[in-house]
């Protein structure tokens, strides 16, 4: 299974939206949504951190919002054991990312056996940026709010295949910084501030890959200085989403994510463009 960050300049979210015309109706409708809309704090299973420690890991089958509803915002962060927003000079964020599957119902609740990813309507290949929601630390405070008529429309019944239900996954990418060597280094994943030489494959890496996603896997250290000890720290991904059950005037809005080192091309001689995208995320 293959999950990529939202990386700095790497990446951004369209929503694309169709405009409707006014009516008296529709006037109405989005009065009766305001009033409906529903909101509900949810947290993650805990991540420990040491210093310099990190934390990659997906956590499936999280709590959501079900039913067939319309996604109208969705706000996370990080936060420890009291509840408070834990400052990035602590430990940072590396990403989030919300992604939507089908899952059969004879499998257990964590088995990846024979589920179906639902992606988004981005062009990256497979999975690649495939998540709903999904923001890097610098994004903080980035308002997702999607006004009426539009919204996210997810379980529509009429979506889910025979004999699966939907549910939804969370990966989490985290780096402790407390007394790290470099914490600049640390957070852009140099190789050498984490002692890896091989991928998560246990394939060698390049002479050239310097840093990136491949250096800073779960359960990896990152360098500390010198006779530096810290306690150990429990910490939470704190999500809120807002949302209103679907309703037959609702517009559904597509998230496409673009890559800029997406290697598409388009041929002079082409009448359209060849589909084989490759986003180098990593």
């Amino acid at each position: 299974m293959r999950f990529v960050s939202l990386t700095r300049n790497l990446s951004w979210v369209i929503l694309a939206l169709v405009m409707l015309s006014s009516t008296p109706f529709l006037s109405a409708a989005f009065r009766k949504t305001k009033k409906n809309i529903q909101t509900q704090v949810f947290f993650s299973p805990k991540i420990e951190l040491s210093p310099g420690y990190v934390s990659n890991k997906v956590f499936m089958d999280v709590d959501f919002p079900r039913g067939h509803i319309s996604l109208k915002s969705f706000f996370a962060e990080v936060v420890d054991e009291s509840g408070n927003s834990v400052p990035l000079h602590q430990t940072y964020l590396h990403h989030w990312i919300v992604v939507r599957y089908h899952q059969p119902k004879n499998v257990t609740k964590n088995s990846e056996e024979g589920i179906i990813f639902k992606r988004n309507n981005g062009f990256c290949q497979e999975n690649v940026f495939g998540q709903y929601y999904g923001l890097g630390s610098e994004t903080r405070g980035t308002n997702t709010y999607i006004p009426d008529p539009y919204g996210i429309e997810v379980g529509n019944p009429k979506e889910i295949p025979k004999g699966y239900v939907e549910k939804w996954f969370i990966n989490i990418h985290a780096i402790d910084t407390r007394g790290v060597e470099d914490r600049m280094g640390c957070i852009e994943c140099k190789c050498d501030l984490y002692n890896v030489t091989k991928d998560e494959n246990g394939e060698g890496l390049s002479p050239n890959y310097k840093g990136g996603l491949q250096c800073c896997p779960d359960d990896s250290q990152c360098k500390l200085s010198k006779g530096f000890f810290g306690p150990k720290q429990s910490l939470y991904l704190k999500y809120t989403a807002k949302w209103v059950n679907w309703e037959k005037f609702m517009v559904p809005v597509k998230i496409y994510i673009f890559d800029v080192t997406d290697t598409l091309k388009i041929s002079d001689k082409s009448k359209g463009k060849r589909l084989n995208h490759d986003c180098k995320v990593s």
